[in-house]
C-alpha cells in the first residue's frame, strides 16, 4: 500500500451551499491530518464541515458547525480523520467567496 502526503482537497465556495471539498476515489483511503480554513474577506464568517459516507452533509455528520473565523484570519483543525472510498468532506460558508478550505493529509492505495 503506497502512501502519498499531499493536499487532499481545496475549495472556495462561491455561494453559501454545501460544497464537496473531497471525495475519496475508488481503491483509496484518506487520512485528513489538518483542515485549514482561511477567511480572505474583511468581515468575519462562519463555516460548517461534514464527514459523510457519500451522503449529504447534515447536523448528524458534522465535524464543525457554525465555527467563526475572524476577518483576514485562518483557523486550523487538527483532525486525524480517516475516510474510505466514496466518503466525502463537505464544507459550507456563511458568506459567498469568503472562505478557502484546504485539507492536508495522506492518500493510501488499498
Amino acid at each position: 500500500m503506497a502512501t502519498v502526503y499531499k493536499i487532499l482537497g481545496q475549495t472556495r465556495p462561491l455561494n453559501t451551499l454545501n460544497t464537496d471539498a473531497i471525495t475519496v476515489g475508488a481503491s483509496k483511503m484518506h487520512i485528513i491530518s489538518t483542515l485549514v480554513v482561511c477567511n480572505t474577506s474583511s468581515a468575519a464568517a462562519n463555516f460548517r464541515a461534514f464527514a459523510t459516507d457519500g451522503s449529504a452533509g447534515s447536523e448528524s455528520n458534522a465535524v464543525a458547525y457554525d465555527v467563526n473565523v475572524s476577518a483576514n484570519d485562518s483557523l486550523c483543525l487538527t483532525l486525524g480523520m480517516t475516510m474510505d472510498a466514496s466518503d466525502k468532506l463537505i464544507v459550507r460558508s456563511s458568506s459567498s467567496a469568503a472562505l478557502t478550505f484546504t485539507a492536508f493529509g495522506s492518500e493510501i492505495d488499498v
